[in-house]
């Protein structure tokens, strides 16, 4: 009898889910791969307690919802090879950016997915395939996409993309492309020749839009270096070590202060001001321009969390240095 694999239910679509298999296939965790449609509705309906996807299913039947807690859980179960750098500051780091990705860089993933006419129509259609299922009839087919399109745009209110945010969002895509591009021309990963969480979360909403008609266009065209990258990550691999941190500042710290301190923290920390204050919408300057959007409570918890995290690491040899001077420190330290 073959021996109980892992079950992620997902979707090729789904930045979270192709994150979290990605790991897996990093960490050699068998595992099937089940696309979330009307073959496999029975059984996610079974274990999942929200009707979000990754869906991970372990072999004794416990089912797990959110990447990242999905991820934490089994790195601490099997930690090697490991997705944290040794040195504890670039370990936070590498979190800090992961947490950056999975709440702001999803922003110009959703942004360009469902604002532009060819990759809505292009996402909608590869949605409505997989949700009619195999041997669907293609006007069922089309008849789905219309639907998906008319569901999911409204809700680009939800990340914050309209008219006002538009350049906020494009620039913010091209600048973090700029930087991976240089980055990643000396190593094979954000922090070395190995993948880290950082690159995971990152990855699968920059995987996402390349996927799609016109930042996949622009990623193609202008950045080689990035999408080898993006390519590689599909089933990443330990290729070397770890760069020390003299080796790897300046595209982290570009990050970090130009995204992280200059944009997500920002952001998020007038989120859950909102939420705390029972608002529905919240408005914040961000490159002196004001950025309004839907105020989220995952959001805000999420906040709380990269926070803690914070507190346990303050002491890492390094580490409130490098955050003081990209602007990231005042922001963590609440």
């Amino acid at each position: 009898m073959d021996a109980p694999t892992y079950r992620l239910f997902g979707s090729e679509l789904s930045p979270y889910s192709v994150k979290v298999r990605s790991y897996l296939r990093f960490k050699g965790i068998e595992h099937q791969w089940l696309p979330r449609g009307p073959a496999t509705a029975a059984e996610f309906q079974k274990h999942a307690k929200l009707p979000l996807i990754p869906l991970l299913v372990t072999p004794d039947g416990q089912g797990l919802q959110d990447s990242t807690p999905i991820i934490e859980r089994l790195e601490a179960a099997q930690p090697e090879p490991s997705i944290h750098p040794d040195d504890p500051a670039l370990r936070f780091l590498s979190e800090l950016l992961e947490e950056y990705a999975d709440e702001w860089a999803n922003k110009p993933m959703f942004h360009y997915r469902w604002s532009y006419e060819a990759d809505c129509k292009s996402a909608a259609g590869r949605i409505a395939a997989q949700v009619a299922g195999e041997g669907a009839a293609p006007e069922q087919v089309a008849k789905a996409a219309e639907a998906v399109a008319q569901r999911m745009v409204p809700r680009l209110s939800f990340v914050g993309s309209h008219a006002g945010t538009r350049e906020t969002i494009e620039g913010s895509l091209r600048r973090v492309l700029d930087t991976l591009e240089i980055q990643l021309g000396t190593r094979k990963y954000l922090f070395g020749d190995r993948p880290s969480l950082a690159d995971f979360g990152l990855w699968g909403q920059l995987y996402e839009c390349w996927t799609d008609p016109t930042p996949g266009k622009l990623i193609n065209e202008l950045y080689p270096t990035t999408w080898r990258w993006i390519e590689r990550m599909l089933d990443p691999k330990v290729e070397g070590g770890w760069d020390p941190w003299k080796s790897v500042h300046w595209g982290i710290e570009r990050l970090l202060e130009a995204e992280v301190a200059g944009l997500f923290l920002p952001w998020s920390a007038a989120n859950a001001a909102a939420v705390a204050k029972g608002d529905a919408e919240f408005t914040v300057a961000l490159e002196g321009k004001p950025f309004t959007q839907q105020a989220q409570k995952y959001h805000a918890r999420s906040l709380a969390e990269i926070r803690r995290k914070y507190v346990a690491a303050k002491d890492a040899p390094g580490l409130d240095t490098i955050l003081s001077a990209t602007g990231c420190k005042k922001w963590l330290a609440g």
